[in-house]
């Protein structure tokens, strides 16, 4: 199971941390995601780490704004998004693939499981 938490409101330029706790499984070896999703779009990629943190990789709309980590003590991923900009206004997810120690990927098809998203609304 994952829960994500931390979304909310805020001005553009803001900043807000998200989080999704995992559990019932290992997922700290897996390798996590995070994706979005806006009104009337397909859910699109993130962010993505590997399960020791090792690589990480970001959609080009968030590289030098968003930064994807994880602590695996606690089953807990994390997303900071820093210089908000109202597009990156959507439905925030959190996934995991079910490969213990397997390779990261930008492919929403290739994770097994989500959390039930998180709402972030960014003013102009």
């Amino acid at each position: 199971q994952l829960v994500e938490s931390g979304g909310g409101l805020v001005q553009a330029g803001g900043s807000l941390r998200l989080s999704c706790a995992a559990s019932g499984r290992t997922f700290s070896r897996y390798p996590m995601g995070w994706f979005r999703q806006a009104p009337g779009k397909e859910r699109e990629f993130v962010a993505t780490i590997s399960w020791n943190a090792a690589i990480t990789y970001y959609a080009d709309s968030v590289k030098g704004r968003f930064a994807i980590s994880r602590n695996n003590a606690q089953n807990t991923v994390y997303l900071q998004m820093d210089s908000l900009k109202p597009e990156d206004t959507a439905v925030y997810y959190c996934a995991a693939i079910a490969t213990a120690y397997g390779r990261t990927s930008q492919r929403p098809g290739e994770y097994d499981y989500w959390g039930q998203g998180t709402q972030v609304t960014v003013s102009s």
